[in-house]
């Protein structure tokens, strides 16, 4: 299975955002072991070194830590950690820029919601 590219954003970070959401959905719980880098390499048939920038930015993030030699591990507590981080970039990717533009479109806070509403009900 290749990973989906998405060209505007480096692989790398697409990377490390897969682990997240395998974090989020209950596939890597905390404090499993996370397959190791050829093994991430070769189920997305892209490059070591590219999954170590992904792999790393996460260990920066204290999302993953390392066991030395046994492997890379889920950190205690990071689901909520990676949750929230989420909940807020949803916020400023979205919500702000929404409001933003019914407010140049004359759209009312009672008429955003409704149109919420409604879009939530056609899921």
């Amino acid at each position: 299975m290749t990973l989906s590219m998405d060209e505007s954003r480096p692989l790398f970070v697409q990377i490390a955002e897969r682990i997240e959401n395998d974090i989020i959905e209950g596939n890597l719980p905390e404090e499993s072991q996370v397959p190791s880098t050829n093994q991430f390499a070769a189920f997305y048939q892209i490059n070591p070194a590219t999954v170590l920038k992904g792999v790393n930015l996460l260990v920066d993030q204290e999302i993953l830590y390392k066991k030395r030699g046994i492997g890379m591990f889920v950190a205690t507590g990071v689901r909520t950690k990676i949750m929230e981080k989420r909940k807020e970039q949803f916020y400023e990717q979205y919500v702000v820029s929404m409001v933003k533009e019914a407010g140049k479109l004359g759209i009312s806070a009672e008429q955003l919601t409704e149109m919420i509403r409604r879009g939530d009900k056609e899921q």
